[in-house]
Formats: C-alpha cells, structure tokens, sequence
C-alpha cells in the first residue's frame, strides 16, 4: 500500500467514525426525547383548583358540567346537580395518569384508534376538556379505542378479546401523536345521565299506600295501625299477600331513576299512575307515573307535603334521664327529616326517567296484591 493510499484509507475511517457518532448521538437524543415522555405524567401543567367546567364529547352526544357556588350542574339537564364525587374523580384520575407508550401517527391513521375529533367523520373518540371560570383551557385530549388485554383466567364471555387494561389517548391539538395510558377511563363518558346526582327521595315510615289512576279511585290501598304491624287491605275484604305489600312499600323506599327529562312535554307520555304514600311523620308523598310514548320507560313527578310532629309524645314509665335521650334522640331524628324535607322539595321540581322494571312492585292490580293468588290472574 503507497502512502497516498493510506491516507484515503484515514481519511474514509474518520468520515465513516464522524458519520456513525453523529448517528449515535442522535439515536442517544432521540430515545432520551422517548424516554422523557414515557413514565411522565399525562397532564404535567394540569391544575385541578382551576377547573370551572368541563365538557365531553363523542360522535353522538356531549355533556357540559359547569361549576357554580357551591355545587356542580348538568347544562344539559336544565342545570340539574351533577354528582361531584364522579367528576372529581375522573379529573384526579386524569392528573395521576402517566404515559406507558408514545407513538407517531399519521393523521390518516386516527380514525382506526378511535383518535379523531368528534363532529369531523368516522372514528370518533370522545374528548374531554377542562376550562377555568374565565372559559380558558386547562386541557384537552381525545379518548380513543381501549387496550385489551388477554386474562385467561377470567371465565366471562366478554372477556374472550380481552379485557380493558388501557387506552389510546391524544393529548392537545397535536394530531401525529398518540400514548397510551394505563387506565381504561371507562367513567369518561358523554352522556348527561351518566354525571347526574343520583341522590332521590325517600318514602319512610309508610302509613297508608294507594295506587290507581290519577283523579280515580285506587285499584288498592293498603294500610296498617303500627309502624311495624301487619300490612292489611285498607278496605277489608280479600287477605294481602305480605311479600307484595312489602316490595311496593320497600320500593318507596330505595327508588332509583336513570335521567331526567330537561323540557318535559305532556303530550310525549301517557295517563299517569297516581302512587299515594302517608307516613306516621305526618308527611304525604304523591308520585306520578307516566309511560314514555318514546319507549318502556316511565316519567315520574313526585311532590312531598305535611310537616313532621314537632314534639315527642311521652312514652309510659320513662324517667328522667330516660326521657331527656330520648328527647335528645328525637331532635336530631327531626333536624335530620327536615333537611332531607327540603332537599326532597327541591328535587320535586324535575321530571325524572325510571324503568319500568325498577318500579314494577308499584304497577301491581290489585289482583297481584291478593294472597294465594297468582300474579296477573283477575
């Protein structure tokens, strides 16, 4: 080899040696910029103080939870109590995430993971922005397709694919990058009832029940002396079969309802049921149960009247002692009555949607009410 060949060959290794330390620290920087994302927290600047509203949305429907004083609302729903502990939640949730996976992606490719904006064609996932009471954005990102993951041992037949182990998130208005994230988010949804208050009357101490169309006479009443006596026909006649008293009564008890109805109109459901409840507080709770023309489901109105006793009646041989605890107990038993009064009260100015299923101990004939008798036989 000539010396001019040896200085080519020099020459060659220390481009090739330039060119390949080039490369390396740009994969070095490169997989620092990936290291840096993954690990790292979803929302870093996201501030939960600062939250005034948030909004979700999805390829079919949207929800805007606004916060006001002292509580949170539905705008969707007339301005109806949202359920503050589900909001919270969903927003510390979203501050705890952390990244697992970042990728590039091309906009093309968004729809397949559910990643595109809703409103604008196909593959809509559902975003969700938080504001402050100024209206500025706190954060916003999409919410795509979920992850499965594969448990073998979980027997359901949903869980054949794989159960929810995460989800493809895009985080802003980027729209070439995706993560994902450890948490299914399956609370993050757009629908207004998902977010109500659930929080409902309660019928207690019941008296007397009655159940009939509304201005008509009942097709049964029932009735008993004693908060916890026997429950009785209060006409008399055919014996009562106690389970059916006791489910309609239990039912006014624990009812459950599914949405509210933000601009009722008459017309969009039937004649409703008139359910009439008198308790031993005095009080007299009438609900009102219309069948939905727009399906199975049923609107009901309620309306609570009376005024609980002020005083407790003496009980036979009590002392001193005695009576003042029962006094005492008696107070706070009415302090607790009258607030849960006047939120009834307040909640009776709503419309709500309750299934037919979850009410169906209250839409008995009377013939079901009979004992021995089978249910739907006249």
């Amino acid at each position: 080899m000539t010396r001019k060949q040896f200085l080519y060959l020099v020459i060659a290794l220390l481009v090739l040696g330039g060119a390949g330390l080039a490369l390396f620290h740009r994969g070095i920087a490169d997989y620092r910029a990936s290291g840096a994302r993954i690990g790292a927290r979803l929302l870093p600047e996201f501030k939960i103080a600062d939250v005034a509203q948030v909004r979700l949305q999805d390829g079919k429907q949207q929800v805007t939870l606004a916060r006001k004083e002292k509580s949170w609302a539905v705008q969707e729903r007339g301005g109806y109590p949202a359920d503050f502990q589900e909001i919270s939640g969903l927003a510390l949730k979203l501050l705890e995430l952390k990244v697992t996976q970042s990728e590039q992606v091309a906009e093309s490719l968004l729809p397949r993971l559910q990643l595109a904006d809703p409103g604008k064609g196909e593959g809509a996932g559902t975003l969700v922005e938080f504001r402050d009471g100024a209206g500025r954005q706190l954060a916003r990102l999409v919410l795509g397709k979920k992850v499965l993951k594969k448990d073998p041992l979980n027997p359901l037949p949903s869980a054949k694919d794989g159960v929810p182990a995460g989800r493809y998130v895009r985080v802003g208005d980027a729209r070439d990058t995706m993560v994902v994230v450890s948490d299914p988010l399956n609370n993050a949804e757009a629908g207004p009832g998902r977010w109500l208050d659930k929080l409902f009357f309660k019928v207690e101490r019941i008296r007397t029940l009655a159940v009939g169309p509304e201005g008509a006479a009942p097709h049964w009443k029932i009735a008993r002396a004693e908060e916890w006596g026997q429950w009785k026909f209060a006409a008399g006649g055919d014996d009562l079969n106690p389970s059916a008293a006791v489910a309609a009564v239990n039912k006014l008890g624990g009812l459950a309802f599914d949405d509210v109805v933000a601009d009722p109109k008459p017309e969009d459901a039937g004649k409703p049921l008139a359910v009439v409840a008198e308790t031993f507080d005095n009080l007299t709770y009438i609900v009102k149960l219309a069948r939905s023309k727009a399906g199975g489901d049923y609107r009901l109105t309620f309306t609570v009247a009376g005024t609980p006793p002020r005083s407790r009646p003496p009980e036979k041989g009590e002392k001193g002692e005695q009576k003042e605890r029962r006094d005492k107990e008696f107070a706070e038993s009415l302090q607790r009555l009258e607030a849960r009064i006047a939120l009834e009260k307040a909640l009776s100015q709503w419309t709500y949607l309750v299934s037919a299923r979850e009410i169906e101990p209250l839409l008995r004939e009377r013939g079901d009410m009979i004992a021995g008798r089978p249910p739907g036989k006249k």
